[in-house]
């Protein structure tokens, strides 16, 4: 089982999301407790541990620490904002 922990980047993204994706998005992201690899994940090209889900027109960026089951959520925001 890992464990999850919200940077500050995206705990400001997820106060401005309304209450219906708010829980929509941390359900999915409850999820990655048990499998940080989903279906439908995908790696985030020229970096290391960086992966990402989508959840409707948004994207949860994370990163997966193997070593000490930890997964690391850094961004959570619209897809045409999330990689800018």
């Amino acid at each position: 089982m890992y464990q999850i922990r919200v940077e500050k980047g995206a705990e400001r993204d997820l106060k401005h999301l309304s209450a219906d994706l708010f829980k929509q998005i941390i359900d999915h992201i409850q999820t990655l407790r048990q499998n940080p690899r989903p279906a439908g994940c995908r790696k985030i090209v020229g970096s290391q541990n960086d992966w990402r889900i989508r959840v409707g027109t948004y994207r949860v960026i994370y990163e997966i620490l193997d070593k000490g089951k930890i997964v690391r959520i850094y961004r959570v925001k619209h897809r045409k904002d999330v990689y800018r």
